[in-house]
């Protein structure tokens, strides 16, 4: 059966490396051991990356210059603690573009302060990490990290077309999975940014592109589309939102997702006749699906209520609640008529009376 809501409820879990053995065997002191938060948020020996003080680093090793800078492709190798010194994340060759929100805020502030080379310590408030929400399973809410990285390499960011296959599809599913990230935490826009970057690597045709290759790239292409869609109708864009999946439906015209979201939003805005043509296909595809049965229940009553509508028509007898006024002219014109016949009747009577009563009188 089809889902239609959370991108991430279809999509696989990945699997984090929560061993406790260390990337850095050379460099286990005390503060990455030991000490406690609140000691090193104070600490004299830490210097400040952020004017808040929440965003501290202790050198562990001097790199050599320069320091990368904005849109710079870094490679770090990586490991995160909570207080408890439960290891949370780790990475031994953790790839991102600097400003793509590929990682954390904390990450990508420390980086631009580091060398190539160099090993840190590097403290970060929840707010530059995971804030409110946490990472589900693993990180409470309002938790600080304690990162121990080294800069391993820097370069400029490379042209998608001058990528093989494999690369492009490992960046596209690392901003797909991002995107899925901050959709569950309902940073809507922030998600639509990430699956956008990931078409944008996907779009883009390299030289010797076979037809398996096509292929495999057409699917990731399609997740991501879906994945928008449903963003944007959380932003409630439902313009785009229906341009994305019509996109959709050029690449696989029997996509449920699709088909179903571009028959509803083709209701909303009154385009019955081709709604129903999308939701037809949809349930043609998933029969048993509750959604799409809904919205054709939905779509009908709206096609029948459009129906029925007619002008109101002026009724032709007094009834409770209804006003004189609503009297057609026809019926005005007839009770005019009676009217004036009685109160003609009404005065031959009288006049025969007061003839009677004089003749008598004589």
């Amino acid at each position: 059966m089809v889902r239609f809501q959370e991108p991430s409820q279809d999509e696989p879990v990945t699997e984090r490396d929560s061993t406790t053995e260390t990337l850095f065997p050379l460099h286990v002191v005390g503060e990455w051991t030991s000490s406690s938060f609140e000691e090193l948020f104070v600490s004299e020996e830490w210097q400040d990356i952020t004017e808040d003080r929440l965003l501290r680093k202790k050198v562990l090793e001097v790199g050599s210059p320069p320091c990368p800078t904005w849109s710079q492709e870094v490679t770090v190798r990586m490991q995160a603690v909570l207080e408890d010194r439960t290891v949370v994340e780790k990475d031994s060759k953790l790839v991102f573009v600097i400003g793509e929100e590929d990682v954390s805020q904390a990450l990508e502030e420390c980086v631009l302060s580091m060398k190539k080379g160099e090993i840190a310590l590097l403290l970060a408030d929840s707010q530059y990490a995971y804030g409110l929400l946490g990472r589900e399973h693993d990180i409470p809410a309002w938790a600080p990290l304690l990162y121990q990285l080294q800069l391993l390499d820097v370069q400029q960011k490379a042209d998608p077309q001058t990528l093989p296959i494999a690369e492009r599809i490992r960046i596209a599913n690392q901003k797909r999975e991002r995107g899925n990230f901050y959709f569950q935490r309902e940073e809507f826009h922030r998600a639509a940014r990430a699956y956008c970057m990931g078409l944008e690597v996907l779009s883009t045709k390299s030289a010797g592109e076979a037809g398996a290759d096509e292929e495999e790239i057409k699917d990731y292409r399609l997740k991501c589309l879906n994945n928008l869609a449903m963003v944007q109708l959380k932003l409630e864009q439902n313009e785009e939102a229906l341009k994305t999946c019509l996109e959709v439906l050029q690449l696989d015209p029997h996509n449920v997702k699709a088909l179903f979201r571009s028959g509803k939003l083709l209701s909303d805005k009154g385009q019955y006749k081709e709604a129903m043509e999308q939701l037809k296909k949809a349930l043609k595809q998933e029969p048993s699906t509750k959604a799409i049965h809904a919205e054709l229940s939905k779509l009908v009553k709206r096609q029948s209520g459009g129906q029925e509508t007619k002008p109101l028509k002026a009724p032709h007898t007094l009834k409770e609640g209804k006003t004189p006024f609503l009297f057609s002219k026809k019926t005005q014109t007839l009770g005019l008529s009676w009217k004036l016949l009685l109160g003609a009747l009404m005065v031959a009577l009288a006049s025969l009376v007061i003839s009677l009563i004089l003749t008598a009188c004589n």
